[in-house]
């Protein structure tokens, strides 16, 4: 039966840094959207799953970008579950992210292990580390938990042994989930259960994707003549499986740039996907009908595909494919979760060994077969029905803990959870604000004038906003929250009402800004970044009263740390204020040509954050508006690296083809898709 145990895993690894602390007013550029002219072609279901609750934005999550690339050994607290065939090691403070699945029988890793923990800037928020099995929980793209810490406990397994039992609460739909992971005596394959619960009185949007890393040298198979095609294109199509466009693309490496095949599995056909190598060994997935969907993702054959490749691990040490799961057809979907109910499935791991090579349907049949024998249909279907039984089971000993954000709702809405308790002893610093609004139905104002902290947007958090008193800090958490729900005239009023009596304006001249932006006034918004980032110098300058000193006065060309005065707050989290706004203003700036309005921005920047690659590259845009071409290329010669360049941006690329007709840099090239900039 399985046995669960504490381990500590050291891995170079380089920190995440502080969340971004500017509320994400505009979602982040999500790779995952098709051209408008394909909807016509998809099934109906489909064509309304694609188009129901698309995100407005990534709010309440917070951006996660203070991470870099400077990599040093860093311990992790791991939980290992073990049985006398397989051992599979978990990182609770990382999503819950399963790092490894060993066959110990044949001595064999099952998945792709990364030997290094890189975050790159893949989830919806941000941060996230590729290899490993991970849990996508919120909305289409990498969940914004990627590298966050869930809730782990032990809880008593259907056959008698011990469960893994994890569970946090997703803010981005407001959703509790829980994720079971038991391996019974003797057996090949990790069991997994898994639990979406919709407490609200209103149906919500949901989504899933489990997503397994495995070696890439791999053929994959999964039960589909047909697949829905997805490039960083952004075009969608139906195509047939295995061959495509004159190669076998069940094969990674036959495919040039970064594509999601989405198989389509037919209706009564068993839902499993595999990844086997060329002597027929490797890992199979597979599950209840709940979990319909299947994908193979490839980083493909070209230049920029080697490249992320390189960037998300250390070079020489292998390059991996993924292996996908889901609830619907597409990454591209949402489904609707109907009020007061939940959606629950089992998902099973283990090693396969089946003859990859041959006729496609002979080689579907003879892994088919295969897995029928090893794991059979019928067995899996009895596991969730037992599994089910002990879903409510109540958490024992508690082995990590996750937010509070689950415990500040509870507490909200007086929710009955069974089976995944989220406690008052979890609320930490960042639920403290929520609290007192629900206590005593007022927000504190920040201390020292320091960034005011993320804000709670959904309706029952408005509409107590809105009974507050009229702080400037209450009208700033209003705004955004009206925002969100896309009230965006009446967020713009309750910004600039505290903007007449804020002391730190900053934050409400941003969203001011961010509003004009979105709204096409590009000038004013200008006008309001500089103004913005002119009062946050001012503040971070200044003493705990809010005066303002004269060090960062626009124009004096003054850099330097942040000075001591601003120790009164903390100085990590306005570092990280002063790079996420002076980004956002000398982009700003730039875009309506006024070079010497950024470049007073820039050079107010501290050297550390003018040193980051993003900055970096900021620098070479500003040299080349200013018309200095040549000081423009001197920066790429130099070198830098974009810790967190976005996936498929093509920014560099396309700032590098301004400078010149050179082609570009292996070391700057990381586009997705043909033709790319």
């Amino acid at each position: 039966m399985t046995t669960i145990r504490r381990e500590v895993l050291t891995l170079p690894a380089a920190p995440l840094g502080p969340d971004n602390p500017l509320p994400p007013l505009r979602p982040l550029d999500e790779a995952h959207r098709i051209d408008a002219r394909d909807r016509a072609a998809l099934p109906r279901e489909m064509a309304r799953q694609v188009g129901y609750a698309p995100l407005r934005s990534l709010l309440p999550a917070p951006v996660r970008d203070g991470y870099g690339r400077v990599r040093e050994p860093r311990e992790f607290d791991a939980l290992v579950l073990e049985n006398d065939r397989l051992r599979a090691t978990v990182l609770p403070a990382l999503g819950g992210r399963v790092t490894s699945l060993f066959h110990k029988p044949t001595d064999r890793e099952l998945l792709y292990v990364n030997p290094v923990l890189q975050p790159a800037n893949f989830a919806l928020n941000g941060a996230w580390f590729s290899g490993g099995i991970e849990w996508n929980i919120g909305a289409t793209g990498h969940t914004t938990l990627s590298c966050s810490p869930v809730h782990a406990a032990r809880v008593p397994a259907p056959d008698g042994g011990e469960m893994l039992r994890l569970w946090e609460w997703e803010r981005l739909r407001d959703l509790p989930f829980q994720v079971d992971l038991w391996l019974p005596e003797g057996s090949d394959f990790l069991r997994v259960g898994v639990r979406i619960r919709n407490p609200h009185e209103r149906p919500v949007p949901t989504y899933w994707w489990s997503n397994i890393a495995v070696p890439e040298d791999r053929r994959v198979l999964a039960p589909a003549d047909e697949a829905w095609l997805f490039g960083y294109e952004r075009r969608l199509r139906r195509v047939p499986v295995p061959s495509y466009d004159g190669a076998d693309r069940t094969y990674p490496r036959n495919s040039a740039y970064a594509a999601d095949w989405f198989y389509e599995v037919p209706d009564g056909r068993r839902r499993w996907i595999a990844a086997l190598d060329a002597d027929g060994h490797g890992l199979v997935q597979t599950s209840t009908d709940v979990l319909r969907g299947r994908k193979l993702f490839v980083w493909g054959t070209g230049p920029g595909g080697r490249r992320w490749q390189e960037w998300l691990t250390e070079p020489g040490t292998g390059d991996y494919c993924e292996i996908q799961a889901g609830l619907a057809r597409t990454q591209l979907e949402h489904a609707k979760l109907e009020a007061e109910s939940e959606v629950s499935w089992l998902e099973a791991y283990g090693p396969l060994d089946a003859d990859p090579e041959g006729e496609w349907h002979g080689v579907l049949r003879g892994a088919e077969d295969r897995l029928e024998a090893a794991l059979p249909r019928a067995e899996v279907d009895a596991a969730y029905r037992e599994w089910l039984r002990h879903a409510d089971a109540e958490p024992g000993e508690r082995l990590a803990a996750g937010s509070g954000w689950g415990a500040l709702e509870v507490l909200r809405t007086g929710w009955k959870l069974p089976g995944t308790p989220f406690d008052e002893a979890t609320l930490g610093d960042e639920q403290r604000p929520g609290l007192h609004l629900l206590h005593a139905g007022s927000l504190p104002e920040p201390d020292h004038h320091a960034p005011p902290g993320g804000t709670l947007v959904a309706r029952p958090w408005r509409d107590m906003l809105e009974t507050a008193a009229a702080t400037p800090a209450a009208e700033y958490h209003l705004g955004v929250a009206q925002w969100h729900e896309g009230d965006r005239a009446q967020a713009v009023r309750s910004w600039e009402r505290g903007l007449d009596r804020a002391t730190a304006r900053w934050p409400l001249l941003r969203c001011l800004a961010v509003a004009d932006r979105e709204d096409g006034h590009d000038e004013r918004a200008a006008d309001r970044y500089a103004e913005a980032f002119d009062d946050l110098c001012a503040r971070a300058r200044g003493g705990a009263d809010g005066s303002s000193g004269t060090a960062g006065a626009p124009g004096t060309g003054e850099a330097g740390d942040l000075p001591e005065a601003a120790a009164v707050a903390d100085g990590a989290t306005w570092t990280a204020a002063t790079a996420a706004l002076g980004g956002e203003a000398i982009g700003a700036l730039l875009a309506v040509g006024r070079t010497a309005d950024a470049r007073s921005v820039w050079e107010r920047l501290p050297p550390a954050v003018r040193a980051r690659g993003r900055f970096r590259l900021a620098e070479a845009a500003l040299l080349a508006a200013e018309g200095r071409r040549e000081r423009a290329r001197a920066v790429f010669d130099e070198g830098f690296e974009v810790a967190d360049l976005r996936e498929g941006d093509e920014v560099i690329g396309r700032l590098w083809a301004a400078l010149g007709d050179e082609p570009l840099p292996a070391r700057y090239d990381f586009r997705m898709r043909p033709g790319g900039d």
